[in-house]
């Protein structure tokens, strides 16, 4: 019988919007607590020690930071968008001062800003860990950022990009523990043949998400392509400066984005520069979508360019035109590719990477001492699959 154990997920804020990153967090939490463990995932409505974002703000910026702010002091924001296991804790705190953190076994890291508090935690708030989930230059100073990742936390990546990114910083020892997607909900609610041709992409007003180029490569293909349906969605409350022939959702229901918009379109567009590991193109092929993205790094877990879907170079609009094209052209390679998508991220499962994670955090506790843990069948995962990058 294995014993239970305390975990703790600091997070950086308050989160008002759907996020991947917090999204992962949450997967592993519900998996984690239907194990048996003690799950607590912390929202800091400030984080200590955060210094601000490289570049100069505008005024909206600002006064829109205040804003939220102030409405932070009397409101919790809702996680609707995503399911939540009753049995975890959700914690909203004033700051992530390491006197808001409940004692534990493990206390992860969840992003680069959280990573200081981790460190300057009591040996009462458990063993430390992080939770790499990109390499997050455009949200905060590299030198920074790379003194994280260089930082004498357990780490934890969910990529093979991620662990190249690693080793190329020195790191000698980053686990390997995969994302996945739901599969109850990412699923295929209407069969990959027949759908009329239509490709889907989300809007992010984030540079490096690279909305501009997605929307000059779908203007580049409806130029050869006049019929083509395009539809977007996207965290904004209000239609974003968009061509008027693109459909757009504001905050649609995950429902609505499955059967709506995943299950509706032949083609999922992902122009992002960078990726930890792209979740929702990952979320698309689940729905029978045929993914065209850039080679943004995280997707290599999943695509392979001819195989399970088309990559471009990142910032090269008229190649990723030129991929749709190639799909709205070739309905048979367009079925290939999504059939083969789909079984691709088949085999993408929580349950066996948080099974995965559990393994890594039990070990590291006994090798500290920390925890009395018998060997469980999960644990048995660390030396079976768990791939630990150790650079040249």
């Amino acid at each position: 019988m294995k014993s239970p154990m305390r975990i703790s997920f600091l997070l950086p804020g308050y989160i008002w919007a759907p996020t991947g990153g917090i999204r992962v967090v949450y997967e592993h939490a519900n998996r984690l607590v239907a194990s048996g463990h003690d799950v607590t995932v912390i929202h800091p409505r400030r984080l200590m020690h955060l210094s601000p974002r490289p570049g100069g703000q505008s005024a909206y910026y600002w006064i829109r930071r205040h804003a939220r702010r102030g409405l932070e002091l009397f409101h919790k924001p809702s996680l609707d968008w995503q399911k939540v296991d009753p049995r975890v804790k959700s914690l909203y705190v004033p700051t992530s001062d390491p006197s808001n953190i409940p004692d534990g076994d493990a206390i992860f890291a969840t992003s680069w800003q959280t990573v200081r508090t981790v460190l300057e935690c009591p040996e009462s708030k458990g063993e430390k860990f992080y939770l790499i989930q990109h390499y997050e230059t455009t949200m905060g100073p590299k030198h920074l950022v790379d003194e994280t990742w260089r930082s004498s936390l357990h780490k934890v990546a969910v990529s093979n990009w991620l662990i190249e990114v690693g080793a190329s910083l020195g790191i000698s020892e980053i686990a390997h523990i995969t994302n996945a997607i739901d599969h109850d909900r990412y699923r295929l609610v209407r069969p990959i043949e027949g759908r009329r041709p239509r490709v889907a992409m989300t809007f992010s007003k984030e540079a490096h998400k690279g909305a501009a180029d997605g929307i000059e490569a779908l203007t580049i293909a409806r130029g050869k392509c006049p019929d083509l349906r395009v539809v977007m969605f996207g965290a904004t409350n209000l239609r974003p400066r968009i061509p008027h022939w693109i459909e757009y959702h504001s905050n649609p229901a995950q429902e609505f984005i499955v059967s709506e918009i995943y299950n509706n379109s032949t083609i999922f567009l992902c122009p992002s520069w960078a990726e930890g590991y792209a979740l929702p193109p990952a979320e698309a092929a689940g729905c029978g979508c045929a993914v065209v993205s850039t080679d943004n790094g995280g997707i290599r877990d999943y695509l392979e360019h001819g195989v399970t879907g088309l990559l471009s170079p990142p910032r090269d609009p008229r190649s990723l035109a030129a991929n749709i094209c190639l799909l709205l052209d070739h309905e048979d390679l367009r079925l290939s590719l999504a059939k083969s998508a789909n079984q691709a991220v088949a085999g993408l499962s929580w349950e066996q990477s948080s099974a995965k994670l559990e393994a890594l955090v039990a070990s590291k506790l006994r090798r500290k001492g920390r925890h009395d843990r018998e060997t469980s069948p999960c644990s048995r995962l660390i030396s079976s699959d768990m791939h630990i990058a150790r650079p040249a």
